[in-house]
């Protein structure tokens, strides 16, 4: 029961999320089209069979049963439905053919804009409402880093201090996992390892690893002492009367300072019962304590059902709202540099397709099997804009293939021929359909093979 409400918690996020997206993408190409006088005979989300809808005024609007996309048909444009009846009548004045290529562009560049408005206003409130925190590579560093399997397999070692990435300091310790970094050509780690400055070079297709699930905690992470958080109902450390705030001393005798020793320690004591010397906190403030001792299940998989607390100082900052436009619109485009940084990798052949390219079941994967509004509007705003990127592509059958058509003809001053269009529209529609296919049995081989 509990995998099946985990699959539909998943798949809810996404699909709204999408609709959300597609929603406002073609209602930008919508209102673009109706502001011109341009006649809409339909605007829908979702693909057919139609689930539902309804007429008003001249446009037909439904909600498809497939929620993977949508559309907008605009009379007298060549699109995806192809209608070559009404092509080969003589326009009429509310026709998108009829129109000056000024305004067919502007209706083209609706969906995209329309994206990457939606982007940067979920980011701006985001940057607003919750501020930031971070820790600093200062904090850090003054215990350094525990390495993983993926961080050791770079060359990085359990207690390294990381002083600068491709040469140059740097604030925060998250921007160690900073796509705009990793995707740069010749990236490198500077770190300080007993004493010693050592230069850690990263292979130009190490950021294809952060597709694997947990490949962050497979990385690095600060070393760092922690608390009991949330408990998972069920567990062993539920069953064995562990508390949030509870401070974990010991396991069987054996003194436990920090996380990573923790981890290390209870893994081998996997399907075993251990004793846990846990600090108790007595007061709100935390400074008082009681001493306790429990028993507690390991599970086989080495968990006992709690989420750990960092007990790191993080920096908070606070911004005003006119001090969160910048801060948003920044993150909103960030998401555009590194989508445009990684196609020029994989265009080069230093990145491999099959690993950086994930489709509906590695995004609903990232939404989480529970509902979290922050997570849920981050990674609706990182879709919004990524789907302006895509949108932006010079293949025909996108709204990128039009605007490089409408281009050629502001430019030149002859526009194609409908028929040239209309197999252009057709070989966009291959392409793209190759690319869904692709992108579907990608997923499923990354997930299950």
């Amino acid at each position: 029961m509990g995998g099946t409400l985990d699959i539909l918690v998943m798949v809810g996020q996404l699909i709204l999320a999408l609709s959300i997206l597609v929603g406002v993408h073609e209602g930008g190409h919508m209102l673009a089209a109706k502001f011109f006088g341009m006649k809409v005979e339909q605007f829908s989300i979702g693909f057919p069979p139609k689930i539902f809808g309804f007429k008003y005024g001249e446009t037909e609007y439904s909600l498809g049963a497939i929620p993977l996309g949508g559309y907008v048909k605009i009379t007298g444009m060549i699109d995806e439905s192809l209608d070559t009846k009404t092509m080969a009548e003589e326009p009429k004045p509310w026709e998108f053919r009829s129109k000056p290529a000024w305004q067919r562009l502007i209706v083209m560049l609706g969906g995209i804009i329309v994206n990457v408005i939606t982007g940067i206003i979920i980011f701006v409130f985001l940057t607003y409402s919750l501020g930031e925190s971070y820790y600093s590579i200062d904090i850090v560093n003054e215990h350094g880093v525990v390495a993983g399997p993926l961080g050791k397999e770079l060359g990085f070692e359990t207690g390294d201090k990381i002083i600068a990435i491709n040469g140059e300091s740097f604030e925060r310790f998250s921007e160690v996992r900073d796509p705009n970094h990793l995707l740069e050509s010749n990236s490198y780690y500077t770190i300080i390892r007993n004493g010693q400055k050592i230069d850690i070079p990263v292979p130009s297709n190490f950021i294809e690893n952060f597709s694997r699930e947990n490949a962050s905690s497979d990385f690095i992470e600060p070393i760092s002492q922690f608390m009991v958080g949330p408990l998972s109902q069920g567990k062993g450390a539920e069953k064995g009367g562990l508390k949030p705030g509870d401070r974990i001393e010991s396991i069987d005798g054996e003194k436990v300072d920090y996380y990573h020793e923790f981890k290390a320690d209870i893994a081998k004591h996997a399907g075993q019962t251990v004793t846990l010397e846990v600090k108790r906190p007595v007061d709100k403030e935390m400074t008082e304590f009681t001493n306790e001792q429990l028993q507690v299940q390991v599970g086989k998989d080495t968990l006992i059902g709690f989420e750990a607390i960092m007990l790191l100082d993080p920096t908070i900052m606070q911004y005003s709202f006119l001090e969160s436009i910048p801060k948003g619109t920044e993150r909103a485009f960030s998401v555009v540099w590194v989508n445009v940084k990684a196609f020029g990798k994989m265009f080069q052949g230093e990145l491999s397709p099959t690993k950086s390219l994930r489709g509906p079941l590695g995004i609903m994967k990232t939404f989480g099997v529970t509902w979290d509004w922050i997570r849920f509007w981050t990674l609706t705003g990182l879709i919004s804009m990524v789907l302006a990127f895509m949108n932006l592509l010079p293949i025909p059958a996108l709204d990128g293939g039009h605007v490089v058509f409408l281009m050629y003809e502001i430019i030149s001053g002859r526009k194609p021929s409908d028929k040239f269009l209309e197999n252009a529209q057709k070989v966009g529609m291959v392409l793209l359909l190759g690319l869904m296919v692709f992108v579907f049995f990608n997923d499923i081989v990354q997930e299950f093979f």
